[in-house]
Order: C-alpha cells, then sequence, then structure tokens
C-alpha cells in the first residue's frame, strides 16, 4: 500500500511537465530550436524523483515510509487525536462526554489501523481548503464519526483544547521512537554482528599497523575491527539512551484553555498520563512547541554514531587499497566503464557519501530544533519533515558499509609480506627490552640501526646477537617476529 501510495501521489494525477529546455545542432549554429521530447509523464515514479532517497535508493528505505513520509506522519497525527478523544471519554471528571463502549473503542482506532492511502488523500483535499495540516485531520476525524452516535456525540472533544503542537511533537516522538527501535537499531545490530564475527574469525590474524601512514607495531586484523565493535556498541547505548519527551498542555504550555473550561480538573496530572500511556516521557514545562532537546540528543547521538561508521568505512578503503583485502567479485558487475580490472570499493564509498550527507542535516536539526523565538515561531516545522531524511541516509550509509563488509575476503599472503618486509618494527620491543637491564643508550641505539631504514630478519637477528642480555631473554627476542610481535591483540579481539 505505502509504495502504491508512494507511486502515485497525493491528487493520483500524472502530471506532464512543459519542456523549458531546447536542443540546438551546435553552441552557435542559428538553428530553429527544437524542444526536449514530453518523456516524462508520470512525475511520481522513482525514476522522476527529485531525492535520490526516494529514486535511485527508494527500494532500500520502504522501512522508513510508515514514519517519515507524508502518509506516516498524518497517521501519526491520528492515532494522537484518537488517543485523547478516548481518554478524554474515559475520564469521569468531565461529565459533557460519555464513555465509550468497548465497541466504539475499537471503531476508532480502527481508524488508525485501517488507515489508507484513500485516507490520507481525503486528509490532503481538506487541508486544501484549511491550508492547515492538522485542522485537516481534525475535520477528517468528524467526517469519519459521523456514522457512530457515540463518537458523533463527542464529536467537540475532537481535539479538545489542543494546539496543532500538542498533536505534532507526539506524533513526531512516537514516529522517531518507532523508527529507532524497529528500523534503525535493527540494521545497526546487524553491523555490529557482522563486525564481531569478523574480529573473532581474524583474531590472530597479525597485520602491520601504520601510525602516521607508517609502518608500526603490528596488532590483528581481528583487533582493528573489535576496536569498532566496542566504539559502536557504545554508540548504540547513547542513541538508546534517550527517551523521548512529549506534551499536551496548550497554547503556550499553561493549559490556560483547559482551566476555563474545567477549572477544577487536575490538566498536568491528566497530560502526564496521556504522554506517559503512549509510551513516551512527559515534559511539563514548554511554550507552545515541545522544545526537541530530546530529540536533538537522538540525533547527536546517530551523528556520532555515523561518524565511527565513517572512520571504519574510510580504513577499510584503505585496507582494500594496500591488498589486505580482497573484494568478491558478482558476475556481470562493472568496476569502471574504460579499465575492466577495476574491482573497486564502492560500498564503503557510498556509505561514507551517505554519512556525510546525514551528519549534515542531524548536526543541522540538533541545534536549530531546539531553538525557537518567544513561545513559538514556525522555522522547526520546516525542518521537522527532514528528520527522515537524515534517517534515510544514515540508514543508507549504514546498508552499504554492510554490503561492503560481506564483500571481503582476507588476503593472508598480502599481509605476511608486508609484515616481512618491516623487520624494523622490533626496534621497540628490543631497545625496551635493553631498558629493563640497563644498558647504555638503548633507544638512541635502535634509532641509529633502524631510523628511516629497512631491515630484513638477518640483520635484526645480528643485532640482537651483540646484546648482554640474559639468554632467556635473548632468545626470545631472537625468535620475535613482526607477524609474532602482537601482544593480547587476539585475546583482545576474541574477547569482543
Amino acid at each position: 500500500m505505502l509504495k502504491a501510495f508512494r507511486r502515485s501521489g497525493w491528487q493520483g494525477a500524472h502530471v506532464k511537465i512543459k519542456p523549458c529546455f531546447t536542443r540546438h545542432s551546435g553552441p552557435h549554429s542559428g538553428s530553429t530550436a527544437t524542444p526536449f521530447p514530453d518523456a516524462i509523464s508520470n512525475m511520481n515514479s522513482p525514476l522522476t524523483a527529485l531525492s535520490p532517497l526516494d529514486g535511485r535508493y527508494a527500494s532500500q528505505l520502504d522501512a522508513l515510509r510508515p514514519f517519515f513520509s507524508e502518509f506516516g506522519l498524518i497517521r501519526h497525527r491520528v492515532r494522537v487525536e484518537i488517543e485523547w478523544l478516548i481518554a478524554l471519554a474515559a475520564e469521569p471528571a468531565l461529565g459533557e462526554i460519555r464513555p465509550f463502549t468497548p465497541a466504539t473503542v475499537a471503531a476508532l482506532r480502527e481508524l488508525v489501523d485501517g488507515f489508507s492511502e484513500a485516507d490520507g488523500a481525503r486528509v490532503k483535499a481538506i487541508e486544501a481548503e484549511t491550508n492547515h495540516d492538522v485542522k485537516a485531520i481534525e475535520y477528517w476525524l468528524k467526517e469519519r464519526v459521523r456514522g457512530n452516535a457515540e463518537a458523533l456525540a463527542a464529536a467537540e472533544f475532537i481535539h479538545f483544547a489542543c494546539t496543532s503542537e500538542d498533536i505534532n511533537n507526539l506524533a513526531y516522538a512516537l514516529a522517531i521512537e518507532s523508527a529507532r527501535e524497529k528500523v534503525l537499531l535493527p540494521s545497526l545490530d546487524e553491523m555490529i554482528a557482522k563486525l564481531r564475527d569478523m574480529a573473532h574469525a581474524q583474531a590472530a590474524v597479525p597485520m602491520l599497523s601504520r601510525t602516521h601512514g607508517q609502518p608500526a607495531t603490528p596488532t590483528t586484523l581481528g583487533k582493528e575491527i573489535a576496536n569498532v565493535v566496542a566504539r559502536l556498541r557504545r554508540a548504540r547505548e547513547a542513541v538508546v539512551r534517550v527517551k523521548m519527551l512529549g506534551k499536551i498542555n496548550g497554547a503556550v504550555g499553561n493549559y490556560n484553555a483547559h482551566l476555563v473550561a474545567y477549572p477544577g480538573f487536575d490538566w498536568e496530572a491528566f497530560a502526564k498520563r496521556f504522554v506517559e500511556s503512549l509510551g513516551l516521557q512527559f515534559n511539563a514545562y514548554t511554550t507552545q512547541i515541545e522544545p526537541h532537546d530530546s530529540l536533538a540528543e537522538v540525533l547527536d547521538a546517530l551523528a556520532r554514531t555515523n561518524t565511527i561508521v565513517l572512520d571504519l568505512d574510510r580504513d577499510l578503503w584503505g585496507y582494500i587499497s594496500v591488498g589486505y583485502f580482497k573484494q568478491r567479485v558478482k558476475a556481470g558487475e562493472v568496476g569502471s566503464s574504460t579499465m575492466p580490472h577495476k574491482v573497486n570499493p564502492i560500498d564503503f564509498e557510498n556509505s561514507e557519501g551517505n554519512v556525510g550527507a546525514a551528519n549534515a542535516l542531524l548536526r543541522f536539526l540538533a541545534d536549530k530544533l531546539p531553538v525557537s523565538r518567544w513561545q513559538r515561531d514556525l522555522s522547526d516545522s520546516t525542518a521537522l519533515r527532514n528528520v527522515g531524511v537524515a534517517f534515510g541516509h544514515t540508514l543508507l550509509a549504514w546498508k552499504s558499509c554492510l554490503r561492503g563488509l560481506s564483500k571481503l575476503e582476507v588476503d593472508a599472503v598480502r599481509l605476511a609480506d608486508d609484515l616481512d618486509a618491516n623487520w624494523e618494527v622490533l626496534a621497540e620491543p628490543v631497545q625496551t627490552a635493553m631498558r629493563r637491564y640497563g644498558m647504555a643508550n638503548p633507544y638512541e641505539q635502535l634509532k641509529e640501526l633502524t631510523r628511516g631504514k629497512r631491515l630484513d630478519g638477518a640483520a635484526m637477528r645480528q643485532f640482537i646477537g651483540t646484546l648482554a642480555l640474559p639468554e632467556a631473554d635473548k632468545k626470545r627476542l631472537l625468535e620475535l617476529t613482526p607477524a609474532s610481535y602482537i601482544g593480547k591483540a587476539a585475546e583482545l579481539a576474541r574477547k569482543i
């Protein structure tokens, strides 16, 4: 249904665009201009989408559409309006609205569960008249309850004492909570699990480190991946830790209209119970809008997670470049339009690009949304509509990275050759052992031997053989190779 809704558009009509470019025979040919063919008749297909999220990448992001599409936002608003009406009817102190029977409650909630493309289109048609999106939902609900005598009698309690932002803040919070739990976290968990499997599988595969891009103390491939697992786990905790806030306290947050209608009623306690019944945390202190601080925290946490993914993307890109990884090829796939041999790390590049787009939006929104002039300005409204775009680029980045991970194959020979070509990295353990036994100028001796030079195993062992070290220590150093000088790396990788 959602896919069809996306393709057909709100009005259900195909729009033809009038040609605005002309084709010439040459830059200054003077020939009669001929308009481009009027070939684009469906302006709502992925092929003609303005955003790549709804075009090129549309199929990868269907899971987010129920939450952040216009359809999804309307449906979440309808849910809030319905639950508010049900809550009002269930409160004995509000005598002018009678309690609903279970059948009416079920019928009202079915308006949410069965919300269709046609329902969304009707809401948009009403909005075209009212020029107000939330008021359109109120009018649509009043239309839909006409066939139910109980609900019809309570029709004026639809949107009772509410400002639009009472509905909007809760609708967005519900959408963000659901998208986080049902889409983003499962995708992040899949990436973490894949990386953990790789860390375990490659725990003992030695690898030359490169600090400042230069040969350095060896590690293992698995340990470097384990580092990322640890970082992503911590980042995930930050994403999960944020509790979305919500409010339903009227035009400027003081229950003004509520108390005029029912002066003796504890509206704050009622609002708190209602917000918490939706699975959200109650914010008692707001202006007309809930100030978006909790949303900003989620956005910040996602941006920090994305930065870790970016770091991984670039490292893996580099390891592919130096040959530590090969990439499994896919039959029929082309790496270059002119160089047949190419197998490019396109998934990690795609992930990096989408992290950039996501974080630009995430950080903009995290900075912009908590700021509102006085009791309300509307600049957050249009910005909020891009939360789904930021989530979309984030999800694309994670999926691309995961796709790239699934193609990697370790080239153990290349890793071993690189280690064997850099025996000078053993200068560190040798001079450290010399320090233990008080030998003169150990660092300086190894600096003279190795700095800016390439040593082979024979040269390093020859130097070790001249040292006045205890035989057990000398023997251990003579047996040491760049591939075996990995410390606790394998152990740490297996523990993750």
